[in-house]
């Protein structure tokens, strides 16, 4: 006999003394629970289950499936995570038993999330990545599972593109104090954010840690201050008493102002098939208190009618109202559902519920995947909540006299499009002359000026999707664009008279060009940027001059005459004194001696 059959043949041994305990994850953007995770507890210290499984693909297939039939015990409708070896996702492709475990409970696959943990080193690649594919195909949501405390190479984790990113518990110790592991999770943070998935950690034990998860901008969390692991499977968990809104700071990627994802707020969705009847709803609205509605799904899992328990249960307690529907199908008292993608963001779910019926406006609405399939569901009330925590963190990093966000935005943004391969063109704007302003016409000219250079950046943006403006302070901007986009921009800033009380003031503008691999991050575009503001400075009038990271030769679209010039002289070939070489450390501007006249 074959030790995979010697295995398989002492598999009901095994699992006579396996149990399983239930931990909650929980959802940190609404504070509930968003699934269970399966842990196997041997109860026969002797026989190391887990130890097994690694070497055994087959045995732990098995233990998949009996995870799924354990929770179906429960009487739960939440989600489930289930452990698996990446080893054996890549030797048994499909996991079969797993499969019908899952009929046989009558879940279905999307409700399952398969957490692949370590070892990765010996797992062929490309047969894990295949089965990982025919396992999403079937609907299984994945999650790399210890991330930051294994063996998981970070190619090998961008290429499985997971749902959900799963951090040790080992990164959550310390995270409020130590720079290392905050800068460890606010890449993950920015991985999930690239690939669409969403980011969760372990080992969160006491109220600090939760703080400091929050602040780290992780959505998802298992640990001991919430519910340890449990026989039974607990629906209820402690949150602190304050239950403070994400701090905007370091780590957090750059967003445009559409709102934070709609899978932040996703909630487990109760489904039932469309033939249910009136009465099976009910007995089912009533037996879970907590369920907010009903989605009627087909076979495949798509959403088809929509039930509102308020509504529903209201319709059944009138006068002969358990008589007429209770045996009849639930349809006839299901709305036809609201449902978004899971690529949404929070505002297009208000769109949605904004172009609906006035009476279905505290209505949940359904995430689907892009099959149509359910996903879950997210309330109204946890979408307002949401946005209004990011319009305070939005407010935070906004310059108080334009309202425009800092450099901290518009440098991130640099970062993304380099890492997605993408050209981009960066401007530095600024006022000539601007001290020469505030000596002459006064403070509060100056700051209207300073407030209309905004306005008109702000505007010209809000007709440009690939363009995102930020004020640096004083009267440096920072512009970021297409290159095909920044004629929009010169035309209503170069083109036009500008004033500050009887002075008239005239702007330059300064551009690089950075194709794809030309720069590694935005300190090497600022770099490049430097001394082509110095040009467009040393024009007279408005300016405009362009050019291109390690380019001979830069071009004026805006000055006494549109030519191509040679590059301006560097400061050693001024012989002046060495700056360093960024939009920080360049020449003194007016708009800084005038920050420093304010300040």
């Amino acid at each position: 006999m074959a030790p995979a059959e010697r295995h398989a043949a002492s598999v009901p041994a095994w699992t006579d003394q396996l149990r399983f305990a239930f931990q909650p994850v929980v959802n940190l953007a609404t504070g509930s629970v968003a699934a269970l995770e399966t842990l196997a507890r041997p109860e026969d210290s002797d026989v190391d289950v887990l130890a097994c499984a690694r070497r055994c693909p087959d045995l732990d297939a098995e233990l998949t499936a009996l995870a799924v039939r354990s929770a179906a015990h429960q009487e739960t409708l939440l989600p489930l995570h289930i452990n698996v070896f990446a080893g054996t996702v890549a030797e048994r492709p499909g996991l079969t038993s797993l499969g019908k475990a899952v009929r046989d409970a009558e879940r279905r696959p999307w409700e399952i999330t398969l957490d692949l943990v370590g070892p990765f080193t010996q797992v062929p690649h490309r047969p894990l990545l295949e089965a990982v594919a025919e396992l999403r195909d079937e609907g299984y949501r994945i999650c790399a599972d210890g991330v930051g405390d294994g063996d998981l190479p970070l190619r090998l984790l961008g290429d499985l593109a997971p749902d959900i990113v799963k951090l040790d518990a080992s990164l959550c110790a310390r995270l409020d104090s130590d720079p290392g592991r905050q800068a460890a999770v606010a890449a993950m943070r920015q991985l999930c954010e690239r690939v669409g998935g969403l980011l969760a950690i372990e080992g969160v034990e006491t109220e600090r840690q939760y703080a400091a998860v929050r602040e780290a901008g992780v959505q998802l969390a298992q640990g001991h201050l919430f519910a340890p692991p449990s026989r039974r499977a607990a629906a209820d968990v402690y949150l602190p008493a304050a239950h403070p809104p994400r701090a905007s700071g370091r780590g957090t990627p750059y967003r445009p102002p559409s709102g934070p994802p709609v899978a932040q707020f996703l909630q487990p969705a109760a489904l039932l098939p469309m033939s249910v009847s009136a009465g099976a709803v009910r007995s089912h609205l009533t037996g879970f208190p907590e369920v907010s509605g009903v989605l009627l799904v087909d076979s495949d899992g798509v959403p088809v009618r929509a039930i509102d328990r308020d509504r529903f249960l209201l319709s059944l307690s009138g006068r002969y109202g358990h008589a007429l529907y209770a045996d009849r199908p639930a349809l006839r008292l299901a709305d036809r559902p609201r449902t978004v993608g899971a690529d949404a963001t929070a505002w297009q779910v208000l769109d949605v519920v904004a172009d609906g019926d006035r009476d279905r406006t505290g209505d949940d609405v359904a995430v689907v995947d892009e099959r149509g399939r359910c996903m879950g569901v997210v309330h109204l009330a946890d979408i307002l909540r949401g946005l209004a925590e990011s319009r305070v963190e939005e407010a935070a990093r906004l310059n108080p006299l334009t309202r425009l966000p800092g450099s901290d935005a518009v440098n991130a943004e640099v970062d993304r499009r380099i890492a997605e391969g993408r050209e981009f063109a960066l401007s530095w704007l600024d006022v000539d002359g601007f001290k020469q302003v505030n000596d002459g016409a006064g403070f509060a000219a100056g700051d209207e000026l300073i407030r209309s250079v905004g306005r008109t950046l702000a505007e010209v943006a809000e007709g440009e999707p690939a363009a995102r403006v930020g004020h640096i302070g004083g009267d440096d901007f920072l512009v970021l664009a297409g290159p095909d986009g920044l004629e929009p921009f010169a035309e209503a800033l170069l083109d036009v008279s500008w004033s500050a009380g009887e002075m008239a003031v005239t702007l330059s503008l300064a551009t690089v060009v950075c194709p794809p691999g030309s720069v590694i991050g935005h300190g090497a575009a600022a770099a490049a940027l430097a001394p082509l503001k110095k040009a467009a400075k040393a024009l007279p009038g408005a300016s405009w001059v362009l050019g291109r990271p390690g380019a001979e030769r830069t071009e004026v679209r805006r000055g006494a005459a549109e030519r191509v010039s040679e590059p301006a002289a560097t400061p050693a070939e001024r012989r002046e004194p060495d700056r360093p070489d960024t939009p920080e450390g360049a020449d003194e501007t007016a708009g800084q001696e005038s920050a420093r006249t304010r300040g």
